[in-house]
């Protein structure tokens, strides 16, 4: 015991007076029930294996309220609480009837919610109109660029010297390439590749009506620069989720974008290869780079609870929201700190060594609080047309701009069907 906690002890103990005799004790009622909610996921095996800690500590703690992890397939109703990733947003949000936002658990189970502590880079996504919360952003994260630095040492480049824009990026994938099979890919292209890709460069993915409008001149540009990085192998398509990420871990890639949160989970013998740094950017595009994105998994709670089971689930969101449990989730998962207490835990130098890609996130969001927008990658039926025209470039069988110009197309006939 540390000195300052035995010295504390102390004090509180000669501060109780003394007590009197005790009386006889009245006998124990039985314990309630605790109280069972289930969280449903679609994560794999993985990500949920690292959440399972969470949930027993959390159990551990509250007896009278007990969380059940459990897999949530398609098409299931939804359980108490719901962790969605950012792919199923648009579909939670569509059928926002089946939950109740965030800020009205809080509110009905009196249980004490400050949205103002919450990060600025989160206050995007997930909210309505009016800036009120839906549901609680739990694990999120922004793309980066990630480098093997024992591939760029290889190739007579300086690993501390990562390429700062899509120029120099070709410059080095093209001296990479005579030792690598794959000097660049990326994990999750549409997100990175048109989401992400627009933001950094100030541009929206659509018009003021809400009508897709993607296929603008920059990203017809940045698409068709990788078509031809394609031909030339400098870039290696390997899926449309995360698939790249392993090639990567594995060391056959030298180049990823990726989100920032998978430099926490890399294996401690590849961190200290891997460099982070932010995204290239197109440096003859007025103003760039702007910021990127935060986005990922959100906590959604049910409608239709018992008064009961609704202070049940705003007593689990509390707990997430707590300091240690924040920091504990920053260091697990690498996710944006959702509060300013883990984000200052985030920048001491005590964390700083296991966090570098939240360091460089921070740098890309830049604090700055957005205006919730659409998001191409967060409608599914949209997100599977642009990866449907992303592989016909990859292949080779449509040019950039006639697949941006179909993918917009496309999807604004799959939005129009839809409403």
């Amino acid at each position: 015991m540390s000195f300052v906690k035995a010295a504390a002890l102390v004090f509180i103990a000669l501060s109780v007076p003394a007590l009197a005799a005790p009386k006889a004790a009245p006998k124990a009622r039985p314990p309630a029930e605790p109280i069972v909610l289930q969280l449903s996921h679609q994560l794999d095996e993985i990500r949920a294996e690292r959440l399972e800690p969470f949930i027993e500590n959390f159990n551990k703690k509250h007896q009278e309220v007990q969380i059940k992890l459990v897999r949530r397939i398609e098409g299931d109703a939804p359980t108490q609480i719901n962790l969605a990733t950012s792919e199923e947003y648009a579909r939670f949000l569509a059928g926002k009837a089946r939950f109740k936002p965030l800020h009205q658990v809080m509110r009905e189970a009196k249980v004490p919610f400050d949205s103002a502590r919450l990060s600025p880079e989160l206050r995007s996504s997930p909210i309505n109109a009016k800036g009120q919360w839906l549901a609680l952003p739990l694990a999120f994260s922004t793309p980066v660029l990630y480098i093997d630095k024992h591939a760029f040492l290889k190739a007579g480049l300086n690993p501390e010297s990562p390429p700062k824009t899509w120029t120099e990026a070709q410059e080095v994938a093209s001296k990479l390439a005579e030792d690598s099979e794959c000097p660049y890919t990326t994990s999750w292209p549409v997100w990175t590749m048109v989401d992400n890709l627009s933001a950094w460069h100030g541009i929206g993915v659509s018009d003021a009506k809400g009508r897709l409008s993607f296929n603008g001149l920059l990203q017809i540009k940045h698409i068709a620069m990788m078509a031809t990085w394609h031909k030339a192998q400098y870039f290696v398509y390997f899926g449309r989720r995360d698939e790249a990420e392993q090639r990567f871990v594995e060391g056959h890639c030298a180049m990823l974008t990726a989100p920032s949160s998978l430099f926490a989970t890399l294996p401690e013998n590849v961190k200290q290869n891997v460099g982070v740094s932010p995204l290239p950017y197109h440096d003859d595009a007025p103003g760039a780079p702007k910021n990127t994105l935060a986005e990922g998994a959100s906590l959604w709670v049910a409608a239709g609870l018992k008064p009961a089971e609704t202070r049940a689930a705003a007593k689990f969101l509390s707990y997430v929201l707590g300091p240690e449990m924040q920091i504990e989730l920053t260091l697990a998962g690498g996710f944006l700190p959702m509060t300013s207490v883990a984000r200052a835990a985030a920048a001491s130098q005590l964390m700083q060594a296991d966090l570098n890609g939240l360091q460089v996130a921070f740098t890309e969001l830049k604090g700055r609080s957005l205006t919730p927008g659409l998001r191409v990658s967060q409608i599914e039926a949209v997100r599977q047309i642009i990866e449907e025209e992303l592989e016909e470039v990859w292949a080779n069988r449509k040019p950039a701009k006639e697949a941006l110009d179909e993918a917009v197309q496309r999807g604004n006939t799959a939005m129009s069907a839809k409403k």
